[in-house]
């Protein structure tokens, strides 16, 4: 070997890297000494298509169905997967990939760089696991705000129950007893249990903590229950409120909880917005449409202070917030969970007061159901 090739193989096979280089057809032709050093093989072991073996088997699928792709567009790339280390643990790697061309056009050689990317794969896993305990704490102190609320929306079944099983001992102890007014009694302290029990079932499900399964919703249905539980902040807020919801929308795929909690994040924001508004009506306006042939959009509109258009950018930023006693993490939670549902949250300013803060979502496909009324207050 002349002297300045071995110079360069040498000074190659001592990078602090994984470097290596494979034939046009993709099979592996030269590892440098870090590579074969990190795996425990020789040369004679990976090369052709040997390397394979190294390669963690959930990974390998994936990797040679880029590999192929790659080789077919020669084009430069770049793929993930998990590499075994002489002493069996297995490492994340992204692998980048450029040809070389020959004066023909061809490639005639592939050169490639394996990074070690461990360390940054157990960051993301440590970032999603932050943003899945701050959605859970949004959760909770929306729930804190909303305990009026729920105590209110509780109360009033409670309160009918009693008065119902007073009216139905009352006709029963009545000479001769009213056994017609005593069942009409008991059929409305049922009613009222149901209710009851379905306000802590909502409460129950905004606190836990459970993964749900995807289960296919109607949005319309989704907004109303939580127009529901939020009327008494409402009331409280002075704020009138419709509910322009289309009709016959497609179902969508989703956690019910984690939306719902999307929605009553952006009525409390939009209550809180027109607090102090006194020369006009505190109107607030739940709107679901059809974005396009594939989305589903949900909009919530108030007629607050708003917001300076600079703010636009910065609103859903972590613990960015104009409100006196906010931690701003609401917006960002709310954005995180719509983002895993493949959907879009974002704010725009309305033309005349406040501002709309609105989310798409895809549409269930295949989806068909009974139209379901507007509702309106």
């Amino acid at each position: 070997m002349p002297e300045g090739a071995r110079q360069l193989d040498e000074m190659v096979g001592e990078i602090p890297a994984a470097v290596w280089s494979a034939l046009p057809n993709g099979a592996m032709e030269f590892l440098n000494k870090n590579y074969l050093d990190y795996i425990g093989q020789t040369i004679e072991a990976v090369e052709g298509w040997g390397w394979t073996a190294c390669v963690h088997p959930d990974d390998l699928p994936a990797l040679a169905a880029a590999w192929r792709t790659l080789l077919e567009s020669a084009q430069p790339g770049e793929m993930e997967a998990r590499i075994r280390r002489h002493d069996g643990e297995y490492r994340w790697f992204l692998m980048r990939a450029h040809p070389l061309y020959g004066t023909s056009g061809g490639v005639r050689k592939w050169l490639g760089v394996n990074t070690d990317v461990e360390d940054r794969k157990r960051s993301e896993e440590a970032l999603r696991d932050i943003r899945s305990e701050l959605a859970h704490m949004t959760r909770v102190m929306s729930m804190g705000q909303l305990s009026a609320a729920i105590a209110h929306e509780v109360n009033q079944p409670l309160a009918g129950i009693v008065m119902n099983a007073r009216t139905s001992l009352r006709m029963l102890g009545a000479d001769p007893p009213n056994i017609g007014g005593a069942q009409e009694a008991a059929h409305r302290t049922i009613r009222d249990t149901e209710r009851a029990s379905e306000a802590i079932e909502r409460l129950h499900g905004l606190f836990r903590r459970k993964q749900v399964p995807a289960e296919s919703l109607d949005l319309n249905a989704a907004a109303l229950e939580v127009l529901a539980l939020a009327s008494t902040e409402l009331h409280k807020g002075r704020v009138c409120h419709s509910a322009d919801l289309a009709p016959d929308l497609p179902l969508i795929i989703g956690d019910r909880v984690q939306l719902q909690q999307v929605i009553l994040h952006l009525l409390l924001n939009a209550i809180d917005a027109m607090r102090g508004i006194e020369e006009r009506a505190r109107m607030l306006t739940v709107a679901t449409t059809r974005d396009g042939t594939d989305q589903i959009r949900l909009s919530v509109k108030d007629v607050g202070v708003g917001f300076a258009p600079e703010a636009l950018r910065k609103v859903f930023r972590p613990f960015y917030t104009t409100k006196k006693h906010g931690l701003g993490l609401g917006l960002c939670v709310c954005q995180t969970i719509v983002e895993n549902h493949s959907g879009q949250l974002w704010a725009e300013l309305n033309e005349g007061p406040g501002a709309t803060f609105a989310f798409t979502v895809p549409a269930k496909r295949n989806s068909s159901k009974e139209p379901l009324s507007s509702a309106s207050q």
